[in-house]
């Protein structure tokens, strides 16, 4: 097996169509968007239809999962890393309120023989003036009374409704019924699925007065009915999120300053804001801007360089 040369990798954006996008992500991050109604730009990705491509240096055109076949040590540190990646990220752009729907945990999954699990988190990178998501369910709501709100169209009074600010990183469990309000820019870290069980659309009907397709019995079976209280915790500043499928940390730097990037552990960065590059002994940089995720392989070695003040996350496995 031939050696490389490594460096922080790009990728390609894979775009989705969402009837709630809209074209924030190309006025903020200057994204190239093909079409209206962008609600999500998947920035790393690596699911059966959508695999993210890298765009920089000598691996440019490969997919991530070829290069972490190709070189699994170098890349994530294992010789033996198991595939797919276990990190799915996106940056969406809510423009109306999306559905409420939940994600599916392990447990669920192997009793119903359906789906793949996703716990997520989301960080609101902007909000208009009183933008809210919904975050769980009220205290006391049960899954009889749940039901009968379906029935009704009352579902959105049995979620816990929290209003947002830019710099808040909230946590949803697998299990947790929610939803993600109008006015919204956020990145959302997640595992690598793309299930998900819509249970409620607001009533809302398209042009020939049909609605979405819900998927009403696979999410009565995949929510969590019995509320903690933890829903409603929210993170800040530091670690945002420590859970056994991720790990994310908010830093900030000056402009003009540097911050050291050690071997031994892959690293996922998402710059929020600022620019800069990074450049390794080798002496290849990579540019960063708003916007961007890069992917530093474990065994790589280099230092953040910020032209900017910055703020960026960083997700570690």
């Amino acid at each position: 097996m031939r050696t490389m040369k490594l460096y922080p990798l790009k990728f390609k954006p894979i775009y989705k169509h969402r009837i709630w996008g809209g074209r924030k992500l190309a006025e903020v991050f200057g994204k190239d968007l093909p079409e209206d109604n962008i609600g999500e730009s998947w920035e790393l990705a690596d699911l059966p239809e959508d695999k993210s491509e890298i765009v920089n240096g000598e691996l440019a055109g490969q997919t991530l999962e070829t290069v972490i076949k190709q070189y699994p040590k170098e890349i994530t540190g294992d010789e033996n890393f198991k595939l797919p990646f276990p990190l799915l990220i996106k940056l969406l752009d809510a423009q109306d309120v999306l559905s409420v729907q939940v994600h599916p945990d392990p447990e669920t999954c192997k009793r119903t023989g359906k789906g793949d699990p996703k716990t997520e988190c989301w960080y609101i990178i902007s909000a208009e003036p009183g933008a809210v998501i919904y975050k769980g369910l009220k205290e006391g709501v049960t899954k009889s009374k749940f039901a009968e709100a379906i029935e009704d169209g009352s579902v959105a009074e049995l979620l816990e409704k929290i209003e947002v600010k830019p710099g808040q990183c909230h946590f949803l469990p697998a299990g947790t019924a929610h939803a993600i309000g109008a006015g919204l820019l956020i990145a959302e870290i997640q595992m690598p699925s793309d299930t998900t069980y819509r249970v409620f659309d607001w009533n809302r009907l398209d042009a020939s007065g049909k609605g979405r397709q819900l998927h009403i019995d696979e999410a009565m079976e995949s929510i969590h009915f019995d509320p903690s209280g933890d829903n409603l915790s929210v993170a800040t500043m530091g670690r945002l999120v420590d859970s056994e499928y991720f790990k994310i940390d908010k830093g900030h730097q000056a402009k003009g300053c540097e911050t050291l990037l050690s071997p031994g552990q892959i690293k996922v960065l998402i710059i929020l804001t600022g620019s800069g590059k990074i450049t390794g002994a080798d002496e290849i940089a990579a540019d960063f801007s708003p916007g961007d995720c890069l992917l530093v392989p474990a065994l790589y070695e280099g230092a953040m360089q910020f032209a900017d003040d910055s703020e960026y996350l960083v997700v570690r496995l």
